[in-house]
């Protein structure tokens, strides 16, 4: 639908080197991880935006950074004059199908999606000190940014022909909330990873698409296990409690999140946690003390009581908990 000559006319691409930003580097704002979009925030955005993209057809995109564009054949601008058919999600990656081309996102730590009903018409400044990476504008004159905040650029962009040509993509694991996810694969996985501890093993993408920090901790909660607990450590009991926890766990808020706008999906992901982010307030379970461990560049928190036997877990890089 429309020839590289009228996608030419009608579409542009303003593109930055991020060396430039660099000057301005110190002055950015600390990045908020907890809110990283999971599995169930980019569940919602893909509703979200299904519900606004099906049908319309998408007349210029604007690149303010060239660091987000990690793919240029086909380039950007073929997108432009084309029909949008769908929005799907992969794990965490938000895959908007653009007339048999994708346009595959993943907003990483710190990136999100802002919708507006009606767009600037003006084109993205270049090398402004503004967290707007990439902009989309559709025929009826709404559209969508991708905006990062923080020093660690890490948001991704790509335009491919199939979505197995994201690297990303290929290395995901099972969806857990896939029908065909059974627990029998589940304990498989488990037995596969039997000296990994629970918290990393449901934040590697590779396992299990979609899980991150955040959620992992919630579903550690709701299993009553330590996140550092070993795969291989847990008994047949165990490991149904952990594969309802997640189900349930990742079930509700997508329930909870269906049908807001992306503007709202920040706060009722905050909303919702249970021990994630709440470090010395109540368990909601049980009234102990939320607890963290600190990373070089994360943190997790846990409930004693529900988790840990009422031990603390040493705050420190290679925690273990304490005998």
């Amino acid at each position: 639908m429309g020839s590289s000559a009228e996608a030419g006319r009608v579409c542009s691409a303003v593109w930055v080197n991020l060396e430039l930003r660099e000057f301005h580097r110190g002055r950015l704002e600390k990045v908020d991880t907890g809110l990283m979009p999971e599995l169930p925030e980019v569940e919602a955005l893909a509703l979200f935006l299904r519900q606004k993209l099906v049908g319309r057809v998408v007349a210029r995109v604007d690149v303010s950074s060239i660091s987000v564009l990690k793919t240029y054949d086909p380039p950007v601008t073929s997108l432009c004059g084309l029909q949008i058919s769908d929005v799907a999600r992969h794990g965490k990656f938000l895959d908007i199908d653009v007339d048999g081309l994708h346009l595959i996102t993943h907003l990483a730590r710190a990136g999100w999606l802002r919708w507006r009903e009606s767009q600037p018409t003006t084109l993205l400044k270049p090398g402004g000190k503004g967290p707007i990476s990439f902009r989309v504008h559709l025929d009826d004159g709404s559209g969508f940014d991708l905006t990062e905040a923080g020093t660690q650029k890490k948001l991704s962009v790509y335009v491919v022909r199939d979505p197995h040509d994201v690297p990303g993509i290929v290395r995901l694991g099972p969806d857990p909330l896939s029908p065909s996810f059974d627990v029998g694969q589940f304990r498989s996985i488990l037995t596969d990873h039997g000296r990994t501890q629970l918290k990393g093993l449901l934040r590697d993408q590779s396992v299990i698409a979609g899980v991150g920090n955040a959620y992992s901790d919630e579903i550690l909660h709701v299993a009553k296990l330590s996140p550092f607990k070993t795969a291989g450590s847990l008994d047949e009991a165990a490991s149904q409690s952990l594969y309802d926890a997640m189900r349930q766990t990742l079930q509700n808020a997508v329930e909870r999140s269906a049908g807001l706008p992306a503007s709202e999906l920040k706060d009722d992901k905050r909303a919702g946690m249970r021990v994630h982010g709440r470090k010395g307030q109540p368990c909601p379970e049980c009234g102990d003390t939320v607890q963290e461990v600190s990373f070089a560049d994360s943190a997790l928190q846990y409930c004693p009581t529900c988790q840990t036997g009422g031990k603390p877990l040493a705050d420190r890089r290679m925690s273990r908990l304490l005998k």
